[in-house]
């Protein structure tokens, strides 16, 4: 199955089968090489309502255990415990990364106003800009500020239709896989590629330069799929493991990659959440996640992770009180998770504003902290992009001090 070159204009319609190239804006041309000194900014979202209160626990909350009588998690079974927060088990693969000082949390974070749809909570958070009216996602934003790379320059990895936080001007690239990622047809007996080359040489700009894009993308693909890629990590045979073996392989390759964006779904737990043990449905799908992350952190190695910052966020979080089913309802303030070599990480961050019914809103974990400041200051000081007010209106980066400058 082709992959799909995402952008406004459709172009080349038919030429090959399945393709569909859709490149943004003529003025840009195909982007090669990493930027010195600045990191590969990953984007993984948590789709489904991430359960932050169960996965960075504020065991020293006494409301915490009250309304979690049965999912609780036991304090004797937190992992690296600082006297008020501690870990679930399930995150034991990436307890090393802890203890060195490269995963971090933000407690009490989410968007500036609570919101319960799925949907509605999506887009909001994925946009990143309300009370205005741009359209754009905040991704999209991201990567006009890098000076918007082609080709590689910003990818969405593992489904083959981008999130919307990449609608927008900016060229990206929509792919399930690296390997995937090729003209249906184009064979040594058949070189589709290289008869659309000088079918467009010599053609307007408008058509020549999204065309010389398209085709230098495709050709860094086919030279990624000829060299291979064997991990320097064993990965777990998931969508998610899958993703991140290919981000690490770009980032490894060094073409250029600026942004990759990828999804891990299935939080939405509203019955049978289970308690904080192996078999158990929240258990089982954090230690997925953690696995994942563990083995792309090992693939990368010390020298790529000082390349990369990875952030978590999801539409929103839980409920702070379990409902009758033994899960949790829609809620609001959630955690956020970074990974990184430049990550001061080891500790949890953020104001806590507690679990007293007062201190709730309508029964959900406040927000303390917004989504888009721990962003902005990732993007600021890790990342090269000085200004961040084009990318979030109105936001200014935290001054938490979460990566190293």
């Amino acid at each position: 199955m082709t992959e799909i070159l995402c952008k406004r204009r459709t172009l080349l319609a038919g030429a090959a089968a399945g393709l569909t190239a859709t490149l943004l804006d003529t003025r840009f041309a195909f982007a090669a090489g990493p930027a010195a000194g600045r990191d590969v900014f990953v984007l993984l979202s948590l789709r489904g309502g991430f359960d932050g209160l169960s996965a960075i626990v504020p065991a020293a909350d006494p409301d915490y255990y009250a309304l979690r009588p049965t999912i609780g998690v036991p304090q004797g079974q937190l992992l690296a415990g600082d006297g008020f927060f501690g870990l679930h088990p399930a995150l034991a693969p990436l307890l090393p990364y802890w203890q060195a000082g490269t995963f971090a949390a933000v407690h009490a974070a989410g968007q500036p106003a609570p919101n319960r749809s799925h949907f509605a909570a999506m887009e909001e958070l994925e946009r990143a800009a309300p009370g205005t009216s741009i359209r754009t996602g905040w991704l999209d934003r991201v990567l006009g500020g890098f000076g918007s790379p082609a080709g590689f320059g910003g990818v969405s990895v593992g489904s083959a239709r981008p999130a919307r936080v990449l609608a927008g001007g900016a060229p990206h690239l929509g792919l399930s896989s690296v390997d995937g990622f090729k003209l249906d047809g184009d064979l040594d007996g058949r070189p589709l590629a290289a008869t659309m080359a000088k079918l467009y040489q010599g053609a307007p700009d408008a058509l020549a330069t999204n065309t010389g894009q398209m085709l230098g993308a495709l050709g860094t693909a086919k030279q990624l799929r000829a060299a291979g890629y064997a991990p320097a990590a064993s990965y777990p045979a998931t969508d998610l493991g899958n993703a991140l073996k290919d981000v690490a392989r770009l980032v490894k390759a060094d073409v250029g990659l600026r942004t990759a964006t990828l999804d891990c779904g299935d939080w939405d737990m509203h019955e049978d959440l289970g308690a904080a043990v192996s078999g158990k449905r929240f258990y089982d799908h954090l230690n997925a996640l953690a696995t994942a992350l563990a083995a792309f952190a090992a693939d990368l190695g010390p020298d790529g992770m000082r390349k990369v910052t990875l952030v978590t966020i999801s539409e929103f979080g839980r409920r702070v009180a379990q409902n009758g089913s033994g899960g949790l309802d829609h809620g609001y303030g959630n955690a956020m998770l970074l990974l990184g070599g430049n990550v001061k990480g080891g500790r949890v961050y953020g104001q806590w504003p507690g679990l007293a019914a007062s201190r709730l809103v309508d029964g959900d974990l406040a927000v303390t902290t917004d989504y888009r400041a721990v962003i902005a200051e990732v993007l600021r000081t890790r990342c090269g992009l000085t200004d961040t007010s084009a990318v979030f209106p109105g936001v200014t980066g935290s001054a938490l001090g979460l990566v190293a400058a």
